[in-house]
């Protein structure tokens, strides 16, 4: 097994835990004082892209080990001439041949283009607490960024203050304040998209946005998740709260009706209850089964009037993908995820997410040959999300490109989801009438953050860029965790606008496969992507033998 460093000496970064590839420790807490890559990014921006200390240092690479089959065995290939994708009005003149002309908005869909400016979007953030904690941070900041968010499955069926008839939602204050923060600075970049798993499907949750929102949102068929194979889980602690969630219809595990468990939960032998989602399609027993219940399905939403629809898939085997492609490709839908195993979670069992599914460049390496091969036979297929351990600009970059041309966005859960924890215990401390509001964890400033400033003026590199969107009168609303998240998203930006520049791409949507190379015989074998001294070895050849 790879052990990934703790810390970054050229960066200053340090990691609390355990760190896994992406860069981000395995247990990520919300009251982290600091300060892994992505977190000191949302104080420092883009100043992060670049080693500490100039001016009293110099710093050489450290990525030298290219073992095993993964994203950082693909290496960004670069090019010593030429310029693509320029903007209209640009020229390949080097003055304008620079990396801040490097075009990295984008969008997806099918008829209906949904536009975004950053090419990332957000993880599933349901019925976990955490997301309910920190929403208005991580909805106004995907907002004011302008990239898709969003709201994962089970938000009606936990919230105890959503009223149900017969089983269907007749009032969801909490889905209703996930969207409404979302919209309030949604200025037509990004998107709010809802998601549908199994009970969600059953309480009527389409049926209640089409109605309430409309073509506002974005609705999504869940059918599973890199982190696990069962559905979505949550960790109450209240013997009463387990109770309704088994009444709403839940598998709640130990079984908090039993007289043994309330003997057990009263005497603190039980101090909490998993409750659990249900699998979907357990009555049929083909794709072919499968794909008539799908299309009923997307039929079924089209005509309560949703013109955008999404389509969420884990890290099943081979078959699975294929009719996730095929089946998103044929009904016309906007966006397919696809989640590889190394995602994050909120809570899924440890030991299946370290062991279950298949990894994010193997399945998404075979995702773009089951594309390549449905476009091959004149099918339009469909726009894709690669998700699964990408945090930096660099994992963007090589997601899109292996992904290329059917690559649209790359999904981050946990990495969008630090700045918002990040500025919520920095507004808790500097606003202390604000602390219970945006769940601030902290007492005082940590040294990591003291060192920048001491008002969020000065801590936030990104904070003015936001004051210059919304206005100072409006500045007041904004939370922190947001300006986190924007300044976060402005490290990414500029760090894949460099990266682009590099490859000679002044547009992302000019990204292509071309420009990777794989850094062992077995990232090519698995990607398609050829071995680094192959790339134009045969153009090598010529130049010499000329």
């Amino acid at each position: 097994m790879i052990q990934w460093p703790k810390t970054n000496d050229a960066l200053g970064t340090a990691n609390r835990g355990n760190p896994c590839e992406s860069g981000l420790c395995t247990l990520c807490k919300s009251d982290c004082q600091g300060k892994c890559e992505t977190w000191l990014s949302s104080i420092k921006g883009r100043k992060i892209l670049y080693p500490r200390d100039f001016g009293s240092i110099t710093a050489g690479s450290s990525n030298t080990t290219h073992l095993g089959v993964n994203y950082n065995n693909l290496r960004i290939n670069g090019y010593n001439y030429g310029a693509h994708g320029l903007a209209k009005g640009l020229t390949t003149n080097a003055d304008d041949c620079i990396f801040p002309n490097v075009k990295i908005e984008g969008s997806f869909g099918n008829k209906v283009k949904t536009k975004f400016r950053l090419p990332i979007m957000s993880g599933a953030l349901g019925s976990t607490f955490i997301a309910a904690k920190y929403w208005e941070s991580f909805a106004a900041g995907a907002a004011l960024v302008g990239f898709p968010i969003v709201v994962g499955e089970n938000v009606v069926g936990v919230d105890k203050l959503s009223i149900m008839k017969n089983g269907v939602i007749e009032k969801a204050p909490e889905l209703e304040r996930r969207v409404d923060t979302f919209l309030k600075y949604y200025d037509g970049y990004g998107a709010i998209i809802v998601q549908l798993n199994v009970e969600d499907t059953r309480n009527g949750v389409a049926e209640y946005m089409a109605k309430k929102y409309g073509d506002k949102i974005v609705i999504e068929l869940k059918w599973g998740q890199g982190a696990k194979d069962i559905g979505g889980e949550i960790q109450v602690t209240d013997i009463d709260y387990a109770v309704f969630l088994k009444e709403r219809g839940y598998i709640v595990d130990p079984d908090p009706t039993k007289p043994e468990v309330k003997e057990a939960y009263k005497n603190r032998a039980i101090k909490s209850f998993a409750r659990h989602s249900r699998l979907g399609y357990t009555s049929l027993n083909s794709p072919e089964e499968v794909a008539k219940d799908f299309v009923k399905a997307v039929k079924h939403l089209r005509g309560l009037g949703f013109s955008r629809i999404s389509l969420k898939t884990g890290s099943y085997g081979m078959e699975a993908l294929a009719m996730a492609i095929k089946l998103a490709s044929e009904t016309g839908l906007d966006l397919l995820t696809i989640d590889g195993s190394g995602g994050g979670t909120g809570m899924s069992p440890w030991n299946m997410m370290e062991t279950w599914g298949v990894p994010s460049l193997h399945l998404q390496s075979k995702a773009v040959e089951y594309a390549t091969m449905l476009a091959a036979k004149g099918t339009k297929v469909v726009d894709m999300a690669f998700a699964g351990g990408l945090v930096r600009e660099d994992h963007i970059f090589k997601a899109l490109a292996l992904g290329a041309p059917f690559t649209k966005l790359v999904c981050q859960g946990r990495s969008v989801m630090i700045p918002g924890y990040l500025g919520s215990n920095i507004e808790g401390v500097l606003k202390p009438e604000r602390k219970a509001t945006v769940n601030g964890n902290w007492t005082s400033l940590p040294k990591s953050v003291a060192e920048e400033g001491a008002s969020a003026e000065e801590i936030f590199a990104g904070y003015y860029d936001v004051q210059a969107k919304v206005g100072k009168n409006e500045m007041k609303n904004v939370p922190y965790g947001a300006i986190a998240i924007w300044t976060l998203a402005d490290k990414l930006a500029a760090g894949l606008q460099q990266l682009l520049a590099g490859a000679r791409k002044f547009n992302v949507e000019n990204i292509s496969r071309d420009d990777l190379f794989s850094l062992n015989r077995e990232t090519e074998a698995v990607t398609g992507i050829p071995f680094v001294t192959d790339v134009q070895d045969e153009s090598a050849k010529k130049i010499i033998n000329s």
